[in-house]
């Protein structure tokens, strides 16, 4: 890892009402990331729990160090959990249902009385499409251009967090002598189940909200996701890089994460206690 990680308390107002289509009146981008939210509180409790247990895996002598070395990952993660789900009970407001999170916590249970190895090599791929989706999002603050302050303020603040602790897992799996073979065969798979899943609750979004059937919701989808600088199409190098046996997600190398945390170090304050950020 690449040292410290600041624990961060992001300083906005989440008690207000959230509009429904708060992503700048946008249907399609306020149900995508909606759906990408609701899936934060049981993925990041799942990189928490994984990351501990890799730690306690290994040998005693190495165990000091990494427990100084993940603490702020830790942290970080909690703070996401905690947030989104404050964000997420405004959805439910709203009359949208998680679909997700439920696969998700049966998916979780094959993990049990496994090798650790295997959680964090989930939690490895997993945290490189977070950091994907985050240095697209902070290289494209536009996406979120029309959305409240606060909200344009949560998700590039988590963007920021997501690319800065990118290599955490990833180093973690490495120093268990993780295998690349397997960091590649569960870097496949989540990238199956993530897509199918965010598709999925994505349109559930849509249809709950009526406006699965509009032409202008599938014209947003297509400009975000497929254009010239789309999600999709932005990201299939990046997504392919992870493949490779010399592959180390500080490679993709990115300032915008400490520019953006710099230049808004007003939105948040630094928790100096990450085990009781961590809860």
């Amino acid at each position: 890892m690449s040292g410290a990680l600041t624990v961060r308390r992001l300083l906005i107002d989440l008690d207000a009402p959230v509009a429904r289509h708060w992503c700048g009146g946008d249907a399609f981008s306020t149900a995508l990331l909606n759906a990408l939210s609701m899936s934060f509180p049981v993925g990041e409790q799942f990189f928490i729990d994984a990351v501990r247990a890799g730690v306690e895996a290994l040998p005693a002598e190495k165990q000091l160090h990494w427990r100084e070395e993940i603490r702020g990952f830790i942290g970080q993660e909690a703070t996401h959990r905690r947030i989104h789900q404050r964000f997420n009970d405004h959805l439910a407001r709203h009359g949208l249902v998680d679909e997700w999170t439920p696969r998700v916590v049966e998916r979780q249970k094959l993990f049990e009385g496994t090798d650790p190895r295997h959680a964090i090599a989930v939690t490895a791929a997993t945290e490189h499409f977070t950091a994907m989706m985050g240095e697209w999002l902070l290289a494209h603050p536009d996406a979120l251009a029309g959305a409240e302050p606060r909200l344009q303020t949560l998700w590039l603040w988590h963007s920021a967090e997501e690319t800065e602790h990118k290599n955490a897992a990833f180093d973690l799996y490495r120093a268990l002598d993780g295998d690349h073979a397997w960091r590649v065969r569960w870097f496949k798979r989540i990238t199956t189940s993530f897509l199918l899943d965010v598709a999925r609750q994505t349109v559930a979004n849509l249809r709950r909200d009526r406006t699965l059937w509009r032409w202008s919701t599938w014209r947003s989808a297509a400009r975000l996701l497929f254009g010239r600088e789309g999600l999709v199409r932005s990201n299939v190098g990046p997504w392919r890089d992870y493949l490779r046996a010399d592959f180390h997600p500080t490679q993709h190398e990115s300032d915008r994460s400490a520019r953006w945390l710099a230049a808004n170090a007003g939105q948040y304050t630094p928790v100096l206690n990450a085990e009781r950020a961590a809860g």
